[in-house]
């Protein structure tokens, strides 16, 4: 029988430059709309279509040689992306159309650019074609016809580089996403962690290892052991590491692996629990990024922590009020199981400071729902201890279409996460992203760190731009970006 869960990674579309069309393969065409001045004068029809040149707007054409006429809008590098991810899910669903009525299916289709268009343009509208039409669905039934590739045709000399770097960035996002939409039941921390050994294969100066749980016993891991104690499901930490020859920076990456969260002994509403899947969507990114940080051979040395565990309810699920020791020596004071996150990410970054002696570190979780309503569902934030860190990750992202907003680290709230009857409360009530970030600044000392709260953008219930609902991958993009940065 079939195993109707999809690889992962999955499969990207493939794309290609050229200056000319093959015959008989579909075509479509950029348009941009008219400025104000020209009004609606200023577009031609093209086979008996009108185009409105609206980014993101997909015409089809029913005469003539191009099929698909897609507004740019204003003709900005980032409507291009719109215009993409918009495209390739028309073209998409032209396809079926066409297998349902029995016509032969075409595997390939072409985008034609305008003269204007640069590398910047080629680049977002590469993002768009390869993340707007990604599917992850587990059926029995056979997958939905989809393209195969994609024919960019453009004269600009550097359209070809351009895309290379692209493929590796909208890889990254596609494998989040994957790691993330995997249901829970087969997505245990072991198969998180048998995935990240696997993916790693033969990729130059990359080196995976899954430590298990008797293992982080040993260590002293006991944030990591005390939020997977209530699962049949035993935790693991994943530790990528990624070597080139003569770097000279070391950055560590470590990322929240929870790969299902009920809250534990402080459940949570059943309402969105099903969406607890993607809890380890911070985990998703790292794994994602490193992979692809170490495809590109970026001049960086990177160290990856992914700390997995199964937040459960059982006999033996830790318990608000309970004192739990982390690695390293420190304890917390258990004030609600659901702020499971920063338990396990304490122990990381302790670990991972202490071992790998980085540069600078980063975070990325799914850690507070108040994130989402200070941010909203498409802007993540930031916090850090150092503004060039905290400089660096926004302009990350500025580049390649994921949004951040700085949040603070308000040192009159500091106080709060203090402990009585141990060192740090995890849940001391107030501002939630604030006082989450301030207490894993407890845990990284002097070294530089940025923390990223993730929880609004790494899921989507609706299409927008490249984003389809589900995983988003947010993140994962951005830490390639801020890597490449120190390269």
């Amino acid at each position: 029988m079939r195993n109707p869960l999809p690889p992962v990674p999955g499969k990207l579309l493939e794309l290609e430059v050229s200056d000319d069309l093959r015959r008989g393969t579909p075509l479509a065409t950029l348009i941009a709309a008219p400025s104000e001045e020209d009004g609606d004068a200023g577009l031609a029809e093209i086979g008996g279509v009108r185009p409105t040149g609206k980014a993101g707007d997909v015409q089809t054409v029913p005469t003539g040689g191009v099929r698909w006429l897609a507004g740019v809008g204003d003709g900005e590098p980032k409507q291009y992306r719109k215009a993409g991810a918009a495209l390739v899910r028309a073209v998409s669903s032209a396809l079926e159309e066409d297998v349902k009525a029995g016509q032969k299916a075409f595997r390939a289709f072409a985008v034609e650019l305008p003269e204007d268009a640069g590398a910047e343009h080629v680049e977002e509208l590469a993002f768009g074609l390869l993340l707007g039409g990604y599917r992850f669905t587990v059926t029995a039934d056979e997958p939905k016809p989809s393209p195969r590739t994609v024919r960019l045709i453009t004269r600009h000399k550097d359209a070809t580089d351009a895309l290379e770097r692209v493929r590796e960035l909208a890889a990254a996002a596609a494998f989040a996403r994957d790691l993330a939409n995997t249901p829970s039941n087969v997505k245990t921390p072991a198969w998180l962690a048998d995935t990240a050994v696997r993916v790693a294969g033969d990729i130059p100066n990359l080196t995976v290892t899954a430590r298990d749980e008797k293992w982080l016993v040993e260590q002293g891991f006991g944030g990591v052991l005390a939020v997977g104690g209530g699962s049949a499901a035993p935790p693991r930490l994943i530790e990528l590491e990624y070597r080139p020859r003569g770097a000279t920076t070391h950055l560590l990456l470590v990322g929240k692996g929870i790969t299902f969260d009920t809250g534990g002994l402080s459940i949570k509403p059943a309402d969105g629990m099903h969406l607890m899947r993607t809890d380890m969507a911070g985990g998703a990114a790292i794994i994602a990024a490193v992979r692809a940080i170490a495809a590109l051979r970026l001049p960086v040395k990177v160290t990856g922590l992914v700390p997995a565990a199964e937040n459960h309810v059982s006999g033996s699920s830790y318990r608000p009020g309970d004192i739990v020791r982390h690695y390293g020596g420190k304890t917390t004071e258990v004030g609600n199981t659901d702020a499971e996150g920063r338990m396990v990410l304490a122990d990381a970054l302790v670990y991972g400071i202490k071992k790998h002696k980085p540069d600078a570190v980063i975070d990325a979780a799914t850690l507070t729902g108040a994130m989402k309503v200070s941010l909203g569902v498409r802007t993540g934030g930031v916090f850090a201890t150092d503004d060039a860190l905290a400089e660096r990750v926004t302009k990350a992202g500025e580049r390649v279409g994921e949004a951040w907003w700085r949040m603070p680290l308000l040192e009159d709230l500091a106080e709060s996460v203090q402990g009585s009857l141990g060192d740090v409360q995890q849940a001391p009530g107030g501002p939630g992203g604030i006082v989450a970030a301030l207490f894993l600044r407890e845990f990284v000392g002097d070294v530089p760190w940025a923390h990223l709260d993730i929880a609004g953008p790494a899921r989507a219930d609706k299409t927008y731009a490249d984003v389809v609902p589900g995983a988003t991958g947010f993140a994962a993009r951005t830490l390639v970006e801020l890597v490449a940065s120190y390269a």
